[in-house]
């Protein structure tokens, strides 16, 4: 076994002054937060590592927090939420405050309602039809509980070869609701690209989210930086990218693939297989599994 298995963080926490964790899969499952993940945190902070969330939620991080909140995880948790949606935000109001307006002035919001206002404050308006608009803002499927990307084939298509851009407000191409995986704005994005759409990002695992929470959290010495993550799309593709060292919590959205629960040792032999085999770059700094987060 190439990445040893971890029962906790507390022999590797001296190496470092940061911790970048993502949320859904690795502190919560969309309905409430893992106990044992709460009390990571509460150890993190007694630590003096400071603590930034990072998450490609389509909404502005003050939703986020919220959300936390109700979860239980109060604000002194955490030092920091940066969220896919606070980026979106920050992008297109640069974008409008110097004129360029670069995707234009009108916007199609494909995306639940939960997902409406993201915009609000900025100088663009949202058109009732995606004909009409000058790009999409992609925040997932109205209904991802009932709907695939199947189902919005035809609509990408027309899209695409009427050459409207597209603003993936989350690049994730799934997430884990409980126990069901669900489709994400990020699969989407994927088929409109399949399509021949042209689709700019916010989030992971682009650089400028972790340029993000260096930034927030005063940062200057990345290398005492550490990532937590349960995806490989975004999460340790992120990290790697940024050069960060990141530890894998199998129990998230590869917990089927992986046959991995919270709180439970991984199987060795199927993580060297699964990391073998779906590991999207060789010059990786994953320092350990998990399975799941634990001080």
């Amino acid at each position: 076994m190439s990445i040893p298995l971890l029962s906790g963080f507390a022999p590797l926490a001296p190496r470092y002054d940061a911790v970048i964790l993502d949320l859904w899969g690795v502190v919560h499952n969309g309905r409430e937060i893992f106990p044992a993940a709460a009390d990571c945190m509460a150890h993190m902070r007694g630590a003096g590592l400071k603590l930034a969330l990072l998450s490609n939620a389509p909404r502005r991080s003050s939703r986020i927090a919220e959300q936390l909140r109700d979860f239980g995880v109060e604000r002194s948790s955490y030092d920091v939420i940066v969220t896919s949606g606070d980026l979106t935000y920050e992008a297109l109001a640069a974008e409008a405050t110097s004129a360029t307006f670069r995707f234009g002035r009108t916007y199609y919001h494909l995306g639940p309602a939960r997902d409406d206002g993201l915009l609000d404050g900025l100088p663009y308006r949202e058109l009732p039809a995606m004909e009409d608009a000058d790009f999409i803002l992609n925040t997932g499927l109205f209904d991802d509980t009932s709907e695939t990307t199947a189902d919005y084939a035809g609509r990408l298509r027309d899209a695409a070869a009427r050459g409207q851009p597209m603003v993936c407000v989350n690049p994730d191409l799934s997430v884990m609701r409980r126990e069901v995986e669900l489709p994400c704005a990020g699969a989407l994005a994927q088929a409109y690209e399949e399509a021949g759409g042209e689709t700019a990002y916010f989030g992971k695992p682009h650089q400028v989210a972790y340029d993000a929470c260096f930034e927030r959290l005063g940062v200057a010495d990345t290398s005492r930086v550490i990532v937590f993550g349960d995806s490989l799309h975004t999460d340790i593709a992120g990290a790697t990218r940024a050069g960060l060292d990141a530890i894998f919590v199998a129990s998230g959205i590869h917990a089927a693939e992986l046959g991995a629960a919270p709180g439970e040792t991984p199987d060795a032999a199927r993580i060297d297989r699964f990391f073998a085999q779906r590991l999207e770059s060789p010059d990786h700094r994953v320092v350990g599994v998990m399975g799941g987060l634990s001080w």
